[in-house]
């Protein structure tokens, strides 16, 4: 039980959300370590040396913070896992035609059950993030679940839908109860070095952003050129490589026509990347498949919901239709704009994560109809 837990274990990043995370953790009376995770040193992390999955950098900030709030510090090398659960997953995504999310992946994997092997090894009862979000306990259903962090700037809960029980049950969330200003302020008043530190945007193993040219490195891929065409099958344009492009993408497509052009359909198997307008690439439905669920549904069948289609997404009202345990299909009131399959779909009753699960095709069909 949580009430058992004395020693945590905090991922700390070599950001001020993690450091923060340590000290208020520490303040309410647990023992506290801290580790930083080195995940991947190569191609430009290897060369940058920047980020705190790639390097030196994020591991010297979070050891500077540790030693100022007196707590010990470890350095995990979770590379091969990583490479495995994240950096391949993301190039395989890709290549099938998907987008992923490789931080969810991390999460999951990594951040999470791995990190939480590796602290128990140490003697730690349970394992703390910097995420913007809360934990919550349905009583009745003796289950864990995930809330959204009260900054609704900052809210990470989408990221977090596929942790386990086994892992939520020892899972703390310390920053979730604040707003980012309130967090950098608590650093400052710690006199951290890491106060100002920048928040990360972009794939920490991307630091340029540019996907295309990261998959085709690692993946050793050639330059493979291809049409750019309508729904009806009219050539507009070539494309340099439909993994460079995804679903929703208006830009870098370099076709001159009346109106904005957007990526609609990525078809591998044809190496064809579909456009069309604005309004063709939004769709009312997706199916969803291998759910995770974080509270019971009790054996409903159909559920009125809030959904987010992608981690910046705003919450979106929609009839949620279980087909089976692992699969359903959301019925949203309103298009909605570029729902990509690999994304992740998470559905929410008010604050709550009741679970959510891995976007497979836009759909208009109903459960039970083939794809």
């Amino acid at each position: 039980m949580r009430s058992n837990h004395k020693k945590i274990l905090v991922a700390m990043s070599g950001g001020v959300d993690s450091s923060v995370a340590a000290h208020l953790l520490k303040q309410q009376g647990f023992e506290v370590g801290g580790a930083t995770i080195r995940t991947w040193a190569s191609g430009e992390c290897a060369e940058k040396n920047t980020k705190a999955c790639c390097g030196v950098i994020g591991v010297e900030d979070a050891r500077s913070v540790a030693w100022k709030l007196e707590i010990p510090h470890y350095v995990f090398n979770f590379e091969r896992a990583f490479k495995t659960h994240v950096v391949d997953y993301f190039s395989s995504e890709y290549l099938e035609g998907r987008t992923p999310n490789p931080c969810i992946a991390c999460n999951q994997h990594i951040k999470t059950a791995l990190f939480w092997e590796r602290a128990r090894a140490l003697g730690y009862d349970a394992i703390a993030t910097g995420h913007y979000a809360r934990m919550g306990f349905d009583e009745s259903a003796n289950r864990y679940f995930i809330k959204e962090g009260k900054d609704p700037g900052k809210d990470q809960s989408y990221v977090l839908f596929p942790l386990s029980q086994e892992i939520l049950e020892r899972f703390y969330l310390p920053v979730g109860e604040y707003s980012k200003p309130e967090i950098r302020q608590m650093a400052r008043e710690l006199d951290l070095n890491v106060a100002e530190k920048p928040d990360s945007q972009e794939i920490c193993f991307i630091p340029s952003n540019d996907y295309g040219a990261f998959l085709k490195r690692e993946q050793k891929l050639e330059d493979a050129p291809g049409p750019i065409r309508d729904r009806y099958g009219n050539v507009l344009g070539e494309h340099r490589g439909y993994y460079h492009y995804t679903i929703g993408q208006r830009k870098g497509l370099r076709i001159p026509f009346k109106h904005a052009l957007y990526v609609t359909e990525i078809i591998p198997s044809e190496n064809v990347v579909v456009v069309g307008s604005k309004k063709e690439v939004g769709n009312r439905s997706c199916r969803v498949e291998r759910i995770n669920w974080l509270l019971n549904l009790n054996g409903t069948k159909s559920l009125r919901i809030q959904a987010k289609i992608r981690s910046r997404h705003t919450k979106a009202w929609a009839i949620l239709e279980r087909c089976s345990e692992n699969e359903v299909l959301i019925n949203f009131d309103e298009p909605q704009e570029a729902i990509t399959p690999g994304q992740a779909c998470v559905f929410y009753e008010g604050d709550r994560v009741l679970g959510g699960g891995w976007i497979a095709v836009p759909s208009e069909k109903l459960c039970g109809e083939p794809l």
